[in-house]
């Protein structure tokens, strides 16, 4: 919003009304000026701030596009490297698993034998009390 500039009642007395109003004139053409000029100034500095800032998000899209980019093909390797591990760890899941059945047969026959123990010894026993 302008400011218009007035002078002093006295000021136009001493200098009468045509130099005042010059001079009021004067004053405000100046300060319409540097009003012009700031802003002028601002819009300047404004465009230069808004350019830096678009470069700047730029480069930060390429940066992380190019480290997105080298995550998926980290993502894919591993991938790859686990679809290739997939066989040779079902391998070892099925030597596991024959080791487990192994074991339990083993123990079946210890368990076994153990109870054939028990009940022979269990059934001597029980013939030697009645007779």
């Amino acid at each position: 919003m302008p400011v218009t500039a007035r002078l002093s009642k006295r000021f136009y007395e001493t200098f009468g009304d045509d130099i005042a109003n010059e001079l009021v004139d004067w004053f405000n053409k100046v300060d319409a000026t540097y009003h012009s000029e700031l802003r002028e100034l601002n819009e300047i500095n404004f465009a230069r701030f808004d350019a830096k800032l678009e470069q700047r998000i730029a480069e930060v899209k390429a940066e992380l596009r190019q480290e997105i980019g080298e995550l998926r093909q980290e993502i894919g390797a591993f991938r790859a490297e686990v679809r290739g591990d997939g066989a040779s760890l079902r391998g070892e899941f099925g030597v596991l698993r024959a080791e487990w059945h192994a074991g339990l047969a083993n123990l079946r026959s210890e368990l076994l034998k153990w109870m054939f123990l028990f009940w022979v010894t269990t059934i001597g026993g029980l013939v030697a009390l009645a007779k």
